[in-house]
């Protein structure tokens, strides 16, 4: 019967194995008698479909698969390395997901192990064992993940180690094999997840992987998440408390609980932005005023539940610390903005956008609040209680203010932008979008009361601006800006272009974008002036343009000219690549989509020697043809982008040509 059964003794009365004096829970016990307590460790069935032999049973194979979680994890938390513990998750999903549930702390580091080899093996045995692979990440995993997964090794400047997932690669166990191999490396610093409609294998368990084995996360972002809630973010507060960057967009299932837990338990917050959370309100915004002491960039953008009482408990709290701000499309009042004017005190950079509730009474306040003192940049979009009276107040209220946008502000005329111009002495840069109240008189206005500082200039599809011919008085030139932009204001034509020549002699940056009824007269008094040389200028939709001018802005200006777009000035020919191969020598990028460039353009280009172009463009130009393979391919010698789409002379076999010779290229075809 021996035989029969193989009865070994004690070792085989219970395959567990295990005797406890002091048992932990008292369910799993059967007593056999007074003293007498025998543990039963749950088992799996046997997978193992062996014959049955009637002489003699076969053995069964010990599995440590049939130890319970309990005893795994005590197992594991005793691994001498990260190295091992790497090797124990790829064995299975159930391995890695223990191993992701040990805490840094619950490691035992005191044990020491000593490998001594049996003198049994054979020489053949040992050479196996050395050849095969003992780097990190050398495993073969049947998850499909490794801990140290190669495609996400990256080290970011602090020495800590970044992961970006996105989409169907954001799941909870590549969480949990993130947070088992990065453990031993430096730890985790940046954490980026970006799901989408399809994601849904990342829940909450995998940001606790990562609070668990990540104490050291300094950065984590979490985009268009709905299967993350309060739950994973509290884990991610009570295992990481050396947090300082967090941005959460489209996370509805995050409320005022989540991310209270990270304000009380993360002292080094820094950075918060939130964006359309609509779960988040005044709670949170209550919570890192009171408990963030560090706190300096707040973005808050599309949160329904965020009003007055957020964000003035923020600023009455943080207000001496935070010095960028931005707030959009939220339920605020005047209220708001007159807290930010009295309490902004170390405010640098603000911007506000779509606040609605905001009236012209709100924008005074807050200039006369005299906060603001440090403000050196501010953008306002889409705010119609913008008036005339708020920016005078602005401007007076921010003495160190240097750079200022206003956009689609529709009560905003040329009275209000001339007198913030004289009142913000230190303004360097002004742009306008979108005001159509504003007219050429507010231009030179602004020009000439702009204190002497102003550097650059730019206005975009301001539909009042149109041609006026009357006498300016040009007592004083504005002889800082360097740069001046206007895009797409089809009333401005020659007359008021060469008004602003006149004024503005101090040029080196001109982008005219889409300004079809301008002539080169009109441009000619931008170019003509002595003292200062044109680096960039774009003549993009100038569509009377010819090569006259061409012709004289690469006389006066090729030694310094670096940029220069022609694209859609339908009347530059040849001739004015002659010009360019003639006279520009720092010349490196090039457009000219949709002119009348031939294939003898291109080879006059190809034999400029001085000429050492970077990016060329000749997209639409439907009289360049195969013939230019020789003359692009010479050019393409210095090139790193080359853009022929749409040159319908141009064949797919010259495409593939290029492709082959201008390997270091990027061509668009």
């Amino acid at each position: 019967m021996s035989k029969v059964f193989d009865f070994g003794g004690d070792s085989d009365f219970c395959p567990g194995g295990f005797l406890y004096q002091n048992p932990k829970e008292a369910g799993l016990f059967l007593p056999l008698g007074s003293h007498v307590d025998v543990y039963f460790p749950p088992r799996k069935r046997s997978r193992i479909s062996a014959p049955f032999v009637v002489s003699g049973v076969a053995k069964q194979q010990p599995s440590i698969e049939i130890l319970p979680d309990e005893c795994l994890f005590e197992v594991f938390r005793r691994l001498p390395g990260g190295h091992e513990r790497s090797a124990c998750a790829c064995v299975s999903k159930r391995w890695l997901m223990l191993l992701s549930s040990i805490y840094r702390d619950e490691i035992c580091t005191t044990v020491t192990t000593h490998f001594v080899e049996p003198e049994n093996r054979s020489e053949s045995q040992k050479a196996d064992e050395f050849a095969q692979p003992k780097e990190k990440g050398e495993f073969d995993c049947p998850n499909g993940i490794k801990p140290e997964d190669e495609e996400f090794q990256e080290a970011d400047s602090h020495g800590y180690l970044s992961r970006c997932l996105e989409g169907k690669k954001a799941s909870d166990v590549r969480l949990a094999a993130i947070s088992v191999g990065t453990a031993s490396r430096g730890g985790l610093g940046k954490l980026s997840i970006r799901g989408n409609t399809s994601t849904s294998r990342l829940t909450d368990l995998g940001l606790k992987a990562i609070s668990r084995g990540c104490p050291s996360l300094g950065v984590l972002s979490l985009w268009n998440l709905s299967s993350v809630g309060d739950e994973g973010l509290s884990a991610i507060a009570t295992g990481c408390h050396s947090l300082e960057k967090l941005d959460l967009c489209h996370c509805p299932a995050i409320t005022d609980k989540g991310l209270i837990a990270i304000a009380m338990n993360c002292p080094n917050l820094t950075s918060v932005t939130i964006e359309s959370c609509l779960n988040i309100g005044n709670g949170s915004l209550q919570a890192l005023g009171r408990t963030c002491p560090n706190l300096k960039c707040i973005t808050i953008k599309n949160c329904p539940l965020v009003g007055d009482q957020g964000i003035a408990s923020l600023f009455s709290s943080a207000g001496h610390t935070i010095t960028k701000a931005n707030f959009q499309a939220l339920n605020i009042s005047d209220v708001s903005l007159a807290v930010i004017g009295h309490y902004g005190s170390a405010m640098v950079d603000l911007a506000l956008g779509g606040l609605h509730g905001v009236n012209e009474r709100g924008f005074w306040v807050m200039g006369k609040g005299q906060g603001l003192h440090k403000l050196k940049s501010l953008s306002i979009a889409s705010c119609r209680g913008v008036s005339d009276v708020g920016l005078e107040a602005l401007g007076n209220g921010c003495p160190n203010l240097k750079v200022f946008g206003l956009q689609k502000c529709p009560l905003v005329s040329d009275n209000g932008v001339v007198s913030f111009a004289k009142a913000a002495g230190s303004l360097q840069s002004l742009r306008l979008e979108d005001c159509h109240r504003i007219t050429q008189f507010g231009v030179l206005g602004i020009l000439a009361n702009c204190g002497g500082k102003l550097k650059a200039f730019a206005l975009t599809n301001c539909l009042g601006i149109r041609d006026i011919d009357f006498e300016f008085p040009l007592t004083t030139s504005c002889w800082s800006l360097r740069s001046l932009t206007i895009r797409n204001c089809p009333g401005l034509g020659d007359v008021g272009l060469g008004m602003l020549g006149r004024l503005c002699p101090g040029l080196t940056h001109v982008d005219l974008t889409g300004l079809q009824g301008i002539t080169d007269s009109g441009i000619l008094p931008l170019v003509q002036r002595s003292g200062v040389d044109l680096v960039k200028v774009n003549l993009s939709g100038c569509v009377n343009l010819t090569d006259n001018l061409v012709a004289e802005i690469t006389k006066l200006h090729g030694g310094t000219l670096e940029i220069l777009n022609l694209d859609g000035c339908r009347c530059i020919t040849d001739v004015s690549l002659k010009a360019i191969a003639r006279n520009c020598s720092l010349l490196s990028e090039l457009d000219v989509s949709q002119c009348r460039i031939t294939d003898s353009g291109i080879a006059i280009l190809a034999g400029a020697e001085q000429l050492f172009l970077r990016v060329l463009s000749v997209a639409g130009c439907s009289l360049v043809s195969d013939k230019s393979l020789p003359f692009l391919a010479l050019v393409g010698k210095s090139l790193v982008g080359l853009n022929i789409q749409h040159c319908c002379g141009i064949s797919c076999g010259t495409v593939n040509q290029l492709l082959e010779h201008l390997w270091r290229c990027d061509i668009l075809s």
